[in-house]
């Protein structure tokens, strides 16, 4: 069998927010048996992987069709770490590693959601990213991808259910989606996906407050936050509010030079804990932070999005610095990754450690729960509505709670529960005025993308996490 020799490691990864993941292996080395026959004197040896050995000899010989020996290889280190059930820890063949790499770069055109292969089925790895086609139409972590414009997504691998759902800006894609117990249909409009890092801005209505919005922690995040800061500053900044939401995670070098910038010199970071249950401390130093310190007044906006560096980010700043987060629990990754890559261009990600919060606390699966809760308006939680069918008067389903919901969200009415009644119509009919649609009381495609629109545009005007940080900032 072909040996993949490891070539070099990568940093830490926080997290899985990579373009494409998937579920599988880890490297080894075999040598080939004589025989061609499973025997059990064959797999009594000392060496663990011996009927790995000859089952590739038996099939390399004897299979009716001839063998992709390559294939047999990938399958193999797929499915050792597929037995450890930890969805952060997977074998890349290369297509799948180029996908991950590339997830760094500037811009990708597509939906801005990240993708992951388990048990056969691609699902939503994670939140997607802002402001992308992805998050203006509801899709969530955790999400099944059945199919993609009517074709089924069994049976083919990650890349090839990333290439369909990618595609030129402009152009639509339609998937099949499940969640829960409710199959749907969500049509987008690809776009072009920036990967910016940290984007900032001076309060419209308060000048003295920048906000900075961490979107990743990539390769040049913690040099991005410091420029950001010392621009803020320049323009009369003297309090920040540093917004995390929907923020999947990154590289663990990265939130610990950021974090280290808002706490004294000695302040706990995080603690990393091997499966011996040493400990490892990471402390706020010069060597972090090159010396800039952040002293300012400082929130942190968090919710179910954010995950992994983020929390690490969060968990530092609020145990260290008594720095208040706002919003909702994290989503809770209290584990740590690191990335090895392979002479045929294959890589493995392999968890390697958990991380523990300054104060000892493994969130993982529990997420943080902020100091000030407050939470977004229910449609955001709603299934997204369906566009390849209408919805109207008489009409009972689920599709129709969730209108009933955005409606209400909306200020179109107290609407609830399943059912199409006058009531839903009446507010159908006014949302449609007063977009300058067509008046018909029938909720179709055209109707469901300014919904969209209308939500999307009501959780900026009306933020009700951030609000309540520039309440907190001007205590």
């Amino acid at each position: 069998m072909k040996q993949k020799k490891p070539i070099s490691k990568k940093l830490f990864v926080g997290s899985l927010l990579l373009t494409a993941v998937v579920s599988g292996g880890v490297v080894f080395s075999v040598d080939h048996f004589t025989n061609n026959t499973l025997m059990p004197n064959q797999v009594a040896s000392t060496d663990e992987l011996a009927k790995v050995h000859a089952l590739y000899d038996v099939l390399e010989a004897n299979y009716y069709k001839k063998v992709d020996t390559d294939k047999l290889v990938d399958g193999a280190l797929k499915g050792m770490t597929e037995a450890l059930d930890d969805p952060y820890t997977t074998y890349l063949e290369k297509p799948e590693a180029t996908e991950l790499n590339q997830s760094l770069s500037d811009s990708f055109e597509g939906i801005g959601a990240t993708l992951t292969l388990i048990d056969g089925i691609p699902q939503i790895a994670q939140a997607p990213i802002k402001d992308t086609p992805a998050e203006k139409a509801g899709l969530k972590a955790g999400d099944q991808i059945l199919a993609v414009d009517g074709k089924e997504t069994t049976d083919k691998t990650l890349t090839e259910i990333v290439n369909q759902v990618r595609g030129e800006k402009g152009t639509d894609v339609t998937l099949t989606l499940k969640r829960g117990d409710d199959t749907f249909k969500v049509t987008l409009t690809r776009d072009k996906i920036p990967l910016y890092s940290v984007a900032s801005s001076i309060d419209d209505k308060h000048p003295e407050i920048g906000k900075i919005e961490i979107t990743t922690f990539a390769e040049k995040t913690a040099t991005e936050l410091k420029e950001a800061i010392e621009s803020l500053r320049k323009q009369g900044a003297t309090a920040f509010v540093i917004d995390l939401r929907q923020n999947p995670g990154g590289l663990l070098d990265q939130v610990s030079n950021m974090a280290s910038m808002f706490l004294k010199d000695g302040q706990t970071i995080v603690q990393l804990e091997d499966r011996d249950g040493t400990i490892q401390k990471t402390v706020a130093s010069k060597e972090l932070d090159g010396g800039f310190k952040v002293t300012e007044p400082t929130v942190v906006l968090v919710d179910g999005g954010s995950a992994s560096a983020s929390e690490i980010f969060a968990g530092a700043v609020n145990e260290s610095a008594n720095i208040p987060l706002i919003g909702t629990k994290t989503f809770g990754k209290g584990t740590v990754q690191t990335i090895t890559e392979y002479q045929d261009g294959s890589e493995v990600k392999l968890t390697i450690k958990k991380w523990l919060t300054p104060n000892k606390n493994w969130i993982h699966e529990k997420g943080i729960t902020p100091t000030i809760e407050v939470d977004y308006p229910a449609f955001v939680y709603a299934t997204p509505l369906p566009t390849d069918q209408e919805l109207s008067l008489g009409v009972s389903a689920t599709a129709v709670k969730s209108l009933n919901t955005y409606l209400s969200g909306l200020g179109y009415g107290d609407l609830s529960g399943e059912q199409f009644t006058d009531a839903t119509k009446t507010a159908v009919e006014q949302f449609q005025q007063d977009q300058g649609l067509s008046v018909t009381g029938v909720v179709d495609a055209q109707t469901v993308k300014k919904i969209q629109e209308a939500a999307a545009t009501l959780l900026k005007e009306k933020d009700a996490m951030y609000e309540r940080a520039l309440v907190e900032l001007e205590k």
